[in-house]
């Protein structure tokens, strides 16, 4: 045995043990209750980092508990494995996609074993493989079929470095490209989507299903989803025989329309455009055209727009209009058109501004002068001005009123609207799932008959720089029959975006090497939904919300019966790292360079300038980065998995703190050395679990000092156990496993049940959080079962009935001592304990006691003269 704690000489041990004895496989075949946990599963960078680290960890810690429980539980690992990164490192490094991604795979599959993560690696899936990507191209047909997969022509976000189309998630606030850094374009595509739109409302409406879920997550999904009810109303134009529909939440103000704006984009753009503003018009659009949506829409920057020259008519006043096209309308969002009401909204007051607009009030507040002139936008309720029939009438009933007259003239109609729109899908790269469509000149688009999936990536590709897709150019592969017609035709080159294998890989793991199908349904029925999801609060929308979409497509399929992929979702915080700047030249320093001859202002030693210091998210950039496995060198994974467990709540950002990783291993050190010294001198007294057994309700029989320690034992079990099962508050567990192992350092007698209860409640406990040390100690304790099989420790109920309490003894409110007392004194019988004790005794002494009060179980307070 060793004498000292070594993590090297246990951890790989037991790491190989458990695979062999294939202990963390998923059982299919079990009478016990399922969960289902789950990490979300990462890009094969080749490298874990911090956060991979913790988040894993999390949800290890969540399955091992549950296994102790007595459930049968799924915990698979895979990795997200297409993607531009792949691409361009095959460009850069002259290496094919594949080749790189696989051997990512490898050394992160090796590092992952190497924190003792309790996977089932059986069940591993790789969405780059053709045996996953048959089945993402399945589905696709499905979408298909079911009529929510189709082509359309839009303006896209163009990466012109990367050649591919972005969605506006990976366009940052200068309408630069998050990968390359190029100026993103704005680009006219025929591009696949999926019709999301059409289950806005349920996913809108589920989300009051799912009480396991992050408030702020759900809001971020209702804003994205943003459903806006209003109503569409018809301006028509002047001189022609189209109109303009607007989408308006405030159909209560429309009499106070002095304007309406077209996207730039808009087909009716330059129908509108008189011959004298064609010229300025066309250059506006050229202008904004290469512009990102976040550009165009950012809340700081000034709304630009033009005259059309062209009119429409307000139909509730018969008022002609100008019509204006302006960069903050997107094509893509609502009709593309908006009606423009200056004296009531403020973005509109801003243009009208601006551009000399007229502004006409038609709401004031009760009581209000409609004479006045606004200074700013008055968008609250209030009375109808202004607006004919319907003057006086509160604005919130005149919303009602104005629409129903709409209808009933022809002009209007009440409408839902939802600020999501329908996803695209096409992304026009290589390294992606291929699109299982035919283009034939006779009959369009044909979907690829299902025995002909998958259509496999082909590996004879050149990537010989960031251009268009290689697979534009294997016209041996682009060019087939039509499945339908025999004629020729072309395969689609465009491949699916990476969301889409992520949308379903928690359901193939419940049977991941189905050849047949994707997943057969009663095993599907049997593991999901998934028990607990534990991922980055960057994915709270898209990924999170496509992943119920597919769920409910498939369900609606017949494939599934789920209305929700994920019951319980926890986003964990991100893993910060001390960080130092120089104000002056804006470079980062990395720590071993700093200069901390004043530790109270560290220097840049090139320059000397005093450096700010802070706390901010890891990353190679910044040299604030932590390689796991250099701490896993040092200190093993037990130690890391506590650090990151201990430091903060896994909700909340955790600040790396080297001083704090060696308190968590020397506290590994003392429960080694604690249990340890006790197997080595009473090893048969832990043969069985029956020592708690024999003292389980006999704590009347026990001495004063393990009656304290058994409370000590039963108070950590079952707050341990509530600090699980609540809101996974990890780190007051593991404060609550210190306590533990102090009171058994602090024991008086070492060789007793009760001393041996401890010690094996220690280590049961501790086996979620350090499973290799726990394993160790579990064995060297004379078992021979492994730790991870055993039940859960159950708390004693009546070993926390406390003997005696702390009173404590105050004058004048004023505490003056303590003193101890029966636990199950009465109010008078503390009072009288309390007039005896000597605490009291020196101040109540000769003095006249005019109140005494009594708080039973804290403290007796005398008024005295």
């Amino acid at each position: 045995m060793e004498s000292r704690y070594n993590p090297s000489a246990i951890e790989e041990k037991w790491q190989q043990t458990w695979a062999d004895q294939g202990l963390d496989k998923a059982p299919e075949s079990s009478d016990k209750p399922k969960f289902y946990a789950l990490s979300m599963f990462p890009y094969p960078s080749g490298n874990l980092h911090m956060g991979h680290v913790r988040n894993y960890t999390i949800t290890d810690v969540i399955a091992r508990l549950k296994r102790m429980q007595g459930h049968r539980v799924l915990h698979p690992m895979g990795w997200d494995a297409f993607g531009l990164p792949a691409e361009n490192a095959a460009i850069d490094r002259g290496i094919h996609p594949a080749t790189w991604t696989y051997q990512n795979i490898d050394q992160m599959r090796q590092q992952l074993q190497q924190l003792g993560l309790s996977y089932d690696w059986d069940r591993e899936v790789a969405t780059c493989s053709p045996d996953y990507y048959r089945w993402t191209q399945w589905i696709f047909l499905q979408f298909f079929q079911a009529g929510l997969a189709y082509q359309k022509e839009s303006a896209v976000n163009w990466d012109p470095i990367d050649q591919t189309v972005l969605a506006n998630e990976q366009v940052d606030n200068e309408g630069r490209s998050w990968r390359s850094g190029a100026k993103v374009e704005r680009k006219l595509l025929r591009q696949w989507f999926f019709k999301i739109t059409d289950y806005a409302e349920q996913l809108l409406a589920d989300l009051d299903t799912l009480d396991g879920w992050p408030d702020r997550v759900k809001t971020m999904q209702a804003n994205w989803i943003g459903k806006s009810t209003g109503a569409t109303l018809e301006f028509p134009i002047v001189g022609l025989d189209e109109k303009i529909a607007v989408f308006t939440t405030r159909p209560d103000t429309v009499y106070g329309v002095t304007y309406v704006v077209l996207a730039p984009e808009h087909p009716l753009t330059a129908q509108v455009t008189t011959p004298d503003r064609a010229a300025a018009v066309e250059a506006f659009v050229k202008e904004i055209s290469s512009e990102s949506e976040i550009e165009r829409t950012a809340e700081d920057k000034p709304k630009r727009g033009i005259s059309t020259g062209g009119k429409a008519i307000n139909p509730f006043t018969g008022e002609e209009i100008p019509i204006w096209i302006a960069d903050y309308v997107l094509y893509e969002y609502g009709t593309g058109a908006v009606m423009g009401v200056p004296a009531h909204d403020v973005r509109d007051f801003q243009f009208a501004q601006r551009n000399q607009l007229p502004i006409k009030t038609v709401v004031i507040p009760a009581g209000g002068d409609a004479s006045q002139p606004l200074t700013a936008a008055y968008t609250e309720a209030g009375v109808l001005v202004n607006s004919g029939t319907f003057d006086g009438t509160p604005s919130t009933e005149g919303k009602t009123q104005i629409v129903a007259y709409a209808e009933e003239q022809g002009f209007g109609k009440a409408r839902i609207q939802y600020r999501l729109r329908d996803w695209l899908i096409s992304r026009q790269r290589y390294w992606g799932v291929p699109i299982p469509v035919v283009h034939c000149p006779s009959c369009g688009a044909v979907p690829v008959p299902e025995d002909q999936l998958p259509v496999r990536l082909p590996e004879n590709v050149e990537f010989s720089g960031r251009g268009p897709s290689p697979l534009a150019k294997l016209t041996d592969w682009i060019n087939v029959p039509c499945p339908s017609c025999g004629e020729p035709a072309q395969r689609e080159t465009d491949t699916m975006d990476t969301f889409i294998d992520s949308s379903w890989y928690f359901l193939r793991y419940t049977d991941a090497r189905n050849e047949n199908q994707p997943f057969a349904k009663d095993k599907v029925n049997r593991w999901m939904g998934v028990d607990q999801y534990v991922g980055g609060i960057e994915h709270a929308i898209l990924h999170l919300l496509y992943s119920r979409f597919f769920t409910k497509v498939l369900r609606d399929r017949g494939l599934v019966d789920v209305d929700e992929p994920f019951k319980r979702l926890l986003t964990q915080g991100m893993v910060q790292a001390m960080t130092y700047k120089n104000p002056t030249t804006g470079k980062y320093i990395p720590a071993a360079e700093v200069d901390f001859s004043d530790p109270q202002a560290p220097k840049d030693p090139a320059t000397g300038d005093r450096l700010e210091v802070f706390y901010e998210k890891m990353s190679k950039s910044k040299y604030n980065g932590v390689d796991p496995k250099e701490v896993l060198a040092k200190y093993g994974a037990d130690t890391a998995r506590m650090f990151i467990l201990f430091k903060a709540p896994p909700e909340k950002d955790l600040e790396w703190d080297d001083a704090d990783v060696e308190g968590q291993f020397r506290f590994l050190n003392r429960v080694w050395r604690l249990v340890s010294e006790f197997a080595a001198a009473n090893q048969t007294q832990l043969a069985a679990a029956a020592i708690a057994a024999q003292l389980q309700g006999q704590n009347d029989s026990l001495t004063k000092a393990d009656k304290d320690l058994r409370r000590a034992i039963h108070t950590a079990i079952q707050a341990v156990t509530e600090d699980l099962e609540g809101d996974y508050q990890f780190n007051t567990a593991v404060s609550e496993m210190m306590k533990l192992s102090n009171a058994l350092s602090d024991a008086p007698a070492k060789d007793t049940p009760v001393y041996a209860e401890g010690i094996r409640a220690l280590v049961l406990l501790l086996a979620p959080f350090a499973p290799h040390i726990a394993e160790e100690l579990w064995h060297l304790l004379g078992n021979q079962v492994s730790v991870h099989e055993q039940a859960w420790p159950q708390y004693d109920p009546a070993a926390l009935v406390a003997d005696e309490i702390t009173l404590v003894i105050q004058i004048l409110g004023k505490t003056r001592g303590t003193i101890q007392v029966p636990a199950q004194a009465d109010k008078a019988a503390l009072e009288q304990y309390a007039r005896n004790s000597e605490v009291a005794q020196r101040y109540i002494e000769g003095k006249e006691i005019k109140k005494v009060i009594v708080v039973p179980g804290k403290l007796v307070n005398f008024v005295v003269s």
